[in-house]
C-alpha cells in the first residue's frame, strides 16, 4: 500500500484570497532530467526571462533585433491567466499563513512500503531504488543552479509568482516610455496596495504580515522590471510605514498605516540633506518646541527624497533643542512645507525625486515618532531598506544576465552564434556564480531577519556586494550586446543607469565597506583627519 500524504492544510484559505494552491514541496530525491531542448520551456518558475531556444540564422538589424527579443519575452511570460481584476491576485494573508513549512516536507527518500509483505527491494551500488524506482541522476539547471526554490516556503513561492505575474503584464510595458519621458504613475502604488505588498512584514493594520525572506522575493521581482519602481515600493514600506510601525503611537498607527497599506497615502523619507549625506550626525534641520502651543518649528531642506513631489506624508529627521534627531510626520498641506522635483535625472528615471523645504512649518506635538532618538531611528529605518535593495540588485542583474545570454544566442558573427565564443561563455559563467551566490546569502539572511538575528554588518555587507555585482554584470551585458546594447529597448542600458544610482543610494559602496572595516578591526575610520 503507497504511504497517503495529507493535503496542505493552507492551501483551501489560500484559494479565498485568489491564490491558486501550490503543489506539494518536491521530494528530497533529486529531479529526474529535463527533456531535450528543443522541448524546454521558455520561462521556469525560478528564472523568468531565461528563453531557450534554438539559435537564428541571421539577425539583421537592431530594430528587428529588439522585436525578436521582445517576443522571447512574451513568450517567457507565466503561462497564467491574464490579470484583469488585481484583488484577484492580493497577498494581504493572515500571518498564520507565513509559518515556514519546511518541517511539513516528507522525505521520499526515505519512504518504504509498509502494509506490505512484500519485500523492499536491495539497492546496487551506483543504483539505489526507493519503492522500486531508480533514482534519477541529479541535473543542473543554470537557471536555478543552487535549487533556491527547494529552500522557500509554498506561501513565499505564492506570493513571488503572483507579484511576479503582475509586475510583467502591468509594469513591464509601461517602463520604456515612462522611463524615456521621466514620467512617474501614481496610479502603479494604488496597484501595489491592492496586491498587499506595501509595508508586507508588518503584522496588522491592513498589510500582509509575511516574511523577510518573502519581502525580499517581491523586491527582486520588481526590479527585474525597473530599480524606480522598487525604489518606490522600499521608501513607502521600509522607510515610512517602518517608522511608524516601530517608532510610533498607536494613534499614529491607526491614523497612516491602513492608508500607506493601500496606497491611498504616498510617503516619503527626509534624511539627506544638501550639504550632508554619507554623515547624517551632522544634519542642520532643526526642530524647535514650543511649549505654549505643544508644536514644534522645523527649518531646514532634505535633498534626494524619493516620492516627494507626490507626497502625502514625509518622515523628517531632525535636530532638536536637546541636541538629539529625532522624527517627525510632515502632512502636504502644512504652511511653509514645499517639495520640489529635482529635474535632469539620468537614472531612476520612472520615478519622482525630489527635496523637501521647511520654512517655519509647524507640527503638532501628536507628529512626533516618540520611541526613539539619535541615529538609531534612521539607521533602523535604512537598514530594513538596504535588505530588500540586496534582493532588488539581484533582480535587475537576472534580467541583464538573461537578456545577453538570449541575445548572444540569436547573434550570428563570423558564421556562428556569439554564445559559442569562450569569452561570452566566461562572462555569462561569471554572471551566473556572482547572482547564484548572492541569492543564497540574501536567502540567509532573510532567515536571521525573521528570526531577529541578522546585524547590521551582515545587511551592510549584501548590500554593498549585491550592488557592486549587479552593476558590473549590468556594464558587461551591455557590452555583450554591442552597439545594441544603448538602446533602451533592449532594457539594458536603463538597468546600468538605475544601479549606478542604487550602488551609491542608502550608503555608498564604500561607506559600507568601512562598516564592514569596523566590525573586523574594531577601530572606525569615518572621521579620520579629525
Amino acid at each position: 500500500m503507497k504511504r497517503s500524504h495529507q493535503q496542505n492544510p493552507s492551501a483551501c484559505r489560500l484559494s479565498r484570497f485568489g491564490i491558486p494552491p501550490s503543489p506539494p514541496f518536491p521530494s528530497r530525491r533529486a529531479p529526474p532530467p529535463p527533456p531535450p531542448r528543443a522541448s524546454w520551456p521558455h520561462a521556469s518558475s525560478a528564472w523568468p526571462m531565461g528563453e531557450e531556444r534554438e539559435t537564428s540564422r541571421h539577425l539583421p538589424a537592431c530594430q528587428s533585433s529588439a522585436k525578436k527579443l521582445e517576443a522571447n519575452r512574451e513568450e517567457a511570460k507565466p503561462r497564467s491567466a491574464p490579470i484583469s481584476d488585481l484583488s484577484s491576485m492580493a497577498l494581504r494573508l493572515p500571518s498564520r499563513l507565513f509559518l515556514q513549512c519546511r518541517g511539513s516536507v516528507t522525505n521520499f527518500c526515505d519512504t518504504r512500503a509498509q502494509s506490505t509483505s512484500a519485500p523492499v527491494p536491495k539497492e546496487k551500488e551506483g543504483k539505489p531504488l526507493v519503492n522500486g524506482s531508480k533514482v534519477p541522476k541529479a541535473q543542473f539547471d543554470w537557471r536555478d543552479a543552487l535549487q533556491l526554490e527547494r529552500l522557500l516556503t509554498q506561501e513565499e513561492i505564492m506570493m513571488r509568482d503572483s507579484f511576479r505575474a503582475y509586475c510583467q503584464e502591468k509594469l513591464m510595458p509601461r517602463i520604456l516610455m515612462a522611463n524615456r519621458n521621466e514620467v512617474f504613475h501614481r496610479e502603479i502604488v494604488s496597484e501595489m496596495g491592492t496586491l498587499g505588498v506595501l509595508g508586507p512584514t508588518i503584522k496588522g493594520y491592513g498589510c500582509a504580515g509575511t516574511t523577510y525572506v518573502a519581502y525580499g522575493l517581491l523586491a527582486r521581482e520588481i526590479e527585474r522590471v525597473d530599480s524606480g519602481y522598487r525604489s518606490v515600493m522600499s521608501v513607502q514600506s521600509s522607510l515610512v510605514m517602518h517608522p511608524i510601525y516601530a517608532y510610533g503611537t498607536e494613534e499614529q498607527k491607526q491614523k497612516y498605516l491602513p492608508g500607506l497599506a493601500k496606497g491611498e497615502l504616498l510617503g516619503c523619507f527626509g534624511l539627506t540633506e544638501p550639504n550632508h549625506g554619507s554623515d547624517p550626525g551632522s544634519i542642520e534641520t532643526r526642530a524647535q518646541y514650543n511649549p505654549s502651543r505643544k508644536t514644534y518649528t522645523l527649518n531646514g531642506s532634505k535633498t534626494w527624497i524619493t516620492n516627494s513631489p507626490m507626497a502625502d506624508l514625509c518622515v523628517v529627521w531632525a535636530v532638536c533643542d536637546d541636541g538629539k534627531i529625532r522624527g517627525f510626520l510632515l502632512e502636504r498641506g502644512m504652511k511653509g512645507l514645499s517639495t520640489p522635483k529635482i529635474e535632469g535625472k539620468f537614472s531612476l528615471r520612472a520615478s519622482l525625486t525630489g527635496m523637501i523645504i521647511m520654512e517655519d512649518v509647524e507640527v503638532p506635538e501628536e507628529n512626533l515618532l516618540p520611541k526613539v532618538s539619535g541615529l538609531a531611528g534612521p539607521f533602523g529605518c535604512l537598514n530594513n531598506a538596504r535588505y530588500g535593495i540586496s534582493w532588488g540588485a539581484l533582480g535587475a542583474a537576472e534580467f541583464c544576465m538573461h537578456t545577453a545570454r538570449q541575445y548572444t544566442l540569436d547573434r550570428n558573427q563570423f558564421g556562428a552564434p556569439l554564445a559559442r565564443n569562450q569569452l561570452i561563455q566566461k562572462k555569462l559563467a561569471d554572471m551566473l556564480t556572482e547572482i547564484t551566490i548572492g541569492l543564497q546569502a540574501c536567502l540567509q539572511l532573510g532567515r536571521l531577519k525573521d528570526e531577529d538575528k541578522a546585524t547590521p554588518e551582515m545587511i551592510s555587507m549584501l548590500k554593498r556586494n549585491s550592488c557592486g555585482k549587479a552593476l558590473e554584470i549590468a556594464r558587461q551585458a551591455r557590452d555583450m550586446l554591442g552597439g545594441n546594447g544603448i538602446a533602451d529597448e533592449y532594457h539594458v542600458i536603463r538597468h546600468v543607469m538605475n544601479l549606478e544610482a542604487v550602488n551609491t543610494y542608502e550608503g555608498t559602496h564604500d561607506i559600507h565597506a568601512l562598516i564592514l572595516g569596523r566590525a573586523i578591526t574594531g577601530l572606525q575610520a569615518f572621521t579620520v583627519g579629525k
